[in-house]
């Protein structure tokens, strides 16, 4: 059999739906707060002798903390949205941060918007049941926005970033944090696209956009000062975390006698694998994209 039926045989079906993705979800929270007890739904970034190694929610802080500075937005009265917010973790370290923010998130899963407004109870943050791709928000009503982890849900579409174009002020600032390719995906290789499929799956991802076609699209669409910084080497030891989070999570559910559901067996499964990506550095790396209107 040629390299090339095997790569076709290898790119499974993905096609995250909104009904998968919103399953997903609402299943795989209780994973999310094994791995983050601020519930942070991401990976971390990682400063030595500033944040610890061993302690997972030092850097996926960070990493909320590196976003909101690249935000670059009054800290008083100013209107950000998380596109993609989870059940509020980074929202919540915002509002901690600089409280006078006001910060509305967007999730598909209803879920995940009533236990967040719930943790957000008493501050200026509102989690929406929509869709980051056709948002309620008006034109040009928006101080700020940023999407940690969420537009891959989306394969990092042209439509996700037009809609924040269209709902960003003139001169606001978006910021993703995200894993990318760094080639187009029939350029990868056997052991690559393997992983990549695998990744797609667990996670219900429609896929990862190439790094250079989403910096090439903000520019068409109308975003300027477009700024790439490569930070998987930050993001690295955070991502190694994941096995040991693993085992422990297993481990937690056999000394209960509880049942790992499916969701959650392809939540793990779809872990391991965005750290067998991360191991192929020439095809996978992970990006913090700063763009103004």
């Amino acid at each position: 059999m040629s390299t090339l039926t095997l790569l076709e045989k290898l790119r499974i079906k993905r096609s995250a739906t909104k009904e998968k993705i919103i399953q997903f979800y609402d299943e795989a929270t209780e994973d999310y707060e094994f791995w983050s007890k601020d519930l942070n739904m991401h990976f971390g970034y990682y400063i030595p002798f500033k944040t610890n190694l061993f302690k997972r929610d030092s850097m996926l802080n960070e990493m909320n903390n590196q976003v909101f500075d690249r935000l670059d937005v009054p800290k008083k009265n100013s209107l950000i949205a998380d596109l993609g917010c989870g059940i509020g973790g980074t929202m919540r370290y915002g509002l901690r941060k600089y409280p006078l923010l006001n910060i509305i998130g967007v999730t598909l899963s209803s879920f995940q918007m009533r236990e967040g407004n719930k943790r957000l109870k008493n501050s200026n943050g509102l989690i929406l049941a929509e869709n980051y791709e056709n948002t309620s928000f008006k034109t040009n009503s928006i101080d700020g926005a940023y999407a940690i982890e969420s537009f891959c849900h989306s394969g990092h579409s042209e439509h996700a970033l037009q809609e924040t174009c269209r709902i960003l002020k003139p001169g606001a600032k978006l910021v993703i944090a995200d894993a990318f390719l760094k080639k187009e995906e029939e350029q990868l290789c056997l052991g690559s696209n393997y992983c990549y499929a695998q990744l797609c799956k667990g996670w219900s991802l429609e896929g990862l956009a190439s790094i250079t076609t989403v910096k090439n699209t903000l520019r068409q669409i109308g975003f300027k000062n477009v700024q790439v910084e490569d930070i998987s080497f930050r993001v690295a030891p955070s991502v190694l975390h994941v096995p040991f989070a693993v085992i422990g999570f297993i481990l937690k559910k056999l000394f209960k006698k509880e049942i790992l559901k499916p969701q959650s067996w392809k939540n793990l499964k779809g872990s391991l694998f965005a750290l067998l990506s991360g191991l192929h550095l020439k095809s996978f790396g992970y990006y913090l994209i700063t763009a103004e209107k």
